[in-house]
């Protein structure tokens, strides 16, 4: 497997130390949050976009995912949203990056009304996203957390440039078991988002295999093909352990999972 890491986890630092983190610590990628407190974001010159290659091929880091905040079942005017949605697509396609992360965002509504609108409105960037080389993932998250959520919404769809992020925490919080959150994702996933937190109760997280989270039911599920990405949420929660310190020590327990798994 690859190892990633979300610059969630390093909030606000420059680019080329990213890039030099992840190669002195064993991560073969990043997902790249796209925000504008952050490097990288959708009002980005052609010439700052083309200095962020530079970086990332001089390192021989890849870029996993920019990971925007669209919010595909969001109760407003499609027009906003698509624009939205394109405009991520370009960012992604002209750093290189083979994904784009959405939120689904559905809030209160109704889930067949909010399956129907995220649906319409991935189908449609699917093609967007297909013309440039990228494929468009949604996050179990928020509205959709769980994997059956987000297979309803993607079944529909049905466009190979259309698929899922397994966020483990997300699908866990559902009362949803790998086995069965795997299984409805499987003919859609992009690459898994782990994590580790104390309890349902008690969200902050914690260094990989600290917590509570199953990541090895998860892992036991994975072909040896599938990123893992390291969502650390220290931008919500800056009062946790700063992340490069972890990172090393954490690809190791992912590494010590796999191989336990690989025993069995």
């Amino acid at each position: 497997m690859k190892f990633a890491f979300s610059t969630l986890g390093v909030p606000g630092m420059p680019i080329a130390d990213v890039v030099q983190l992840a190669a002195d610590t064993g991560y073969q990628g990043v997902e790249l949050r796209a925000h504008p407190e952050e490097p990288v974001h959708l009002s980005m010159g052609m010439r700052e976009r083309a200095a962020v290659v530079r970086e990332f091929e001089r390192a021989g880091v890849e870029i996993l995912t920019v990971c925007g905040y669209a919010r595909v079942t969001a109760a407003e005017a499609d027009g906003p949203v698509g624009e939205e949605l394109d405009e991520l697509l370009w960012l992604a396609k002209d750093l290189g990056a083979p994904q784009v992360r959405v939120f689904p965002g559905g809030g209160d509504q109704d889930p067949a009304t909010a399956d129907a609108i995220a649906a319409r409105r991935l189908g449609a960037a699917a093609e967007t996203a297909a013309g440039l080389g990228v494929r468009i993932l949604l996050e179990t998250h928020d509205s959709h957390r769980s994997g059956a959520a987000v297979s309803r919404v993607l079944g529909p769809v049905g466009h190979k440039n259309a698929g899922a992020i397994w966020d483990v925490l997300h699908p866990w919080l559902a009362g949803e078991a790998p086995a069965t959150t795997h299984a409805a994702l499987s003919p859609f996933l992009g690459y898994v988002q782990v994590k580790d937190v104390a309890s349902a109760d008690d969200l902050t997280p914690l260094p990989l295999g600290a917590g509570v989270l199953p990541l090895a039911e998860c892992l036991a599920t994975l072909t040896e093909e599938t990123w893992l990405c390291w969502e650390y949420e220290k931008r919500w929660n800056p009062g946790v352990a700063e992340l490069p310190g972890l990172l090393a020590p954490g690809r190791e327990h992912l590494e010590g999972l796999i191989v336990r798994r690989d025993e069995k």
